[in-house]
């Protein structure tokens, strides 16, 4: 992280992959669930589920995720359950899981702003260029400061 970042809540969540997949199980669960279920949960979505993948899963959740937004006030864990307390209010923006081989929102739409530029452009539409461009423009800015929150809190793993 670069010096005079500051690490909000929202990239504090979002700049762990394990951290994130937490929250989500919390948010399908009503906000409580046991500790063992989240730990099958996320061992499972990182597509290993051997014993020994599961206590890395259980260990670092234990000693480094739940105290750390235990501490922020986030979540509450209690004779090894899981409650969620709240999370902050930008988070559900970039809570958007993108699948390994899929592609982001942004990077569509940024996609779809080119394919129909190109079509302005063909048919001498200036207005369609114009709209397309700035689509363009904002899809590429909301890739850049997803990316920015993703990256910024994951200083520590």
């Amino acid at each position: 992280m670069k010096s005079g970042d500051a690490v909000t809540p929202s990239s504090m969540i979002l700049g762990n992959e394990r951290r994130t997949l937490l929250v989500r199980y919390l948010q399908s669960c009503d906000g409580k669930a046991d500790l063992r279920d989240i730990v099958d949960f996320i061992a499972k979505e990182e597509g290993k589920v051997d014993r020994r993948h599961r206590k890395s899963v259980y260990v670092s959740l234990v000693q480094t995720h739940i105290p750390k937004m235990e501490r922020a006030g986030m979540i509450r864990f209690d004779h090894h359950v899981v409650t969620l307390l709240k999370i902050p209010e930008n988070v559900d923006v970039y809570m958007e899981m993108v699948e390994k081989h899929d592609i982001s929102w942004s990077v569509f739409y940024a996609g779809i702003s080119v394919i129909f530029g190109i079509t302005g452009l063909w048919f001498n539409n200036i207005p369609l260029v114009v709209v397309s461009g700035i689509y363009l423009i904002l899809s590429i800015i909301q890739h850049f400061r997803t990316y920015r929150v993703f990256s910024s809190g994951n200083s520590e793993e």
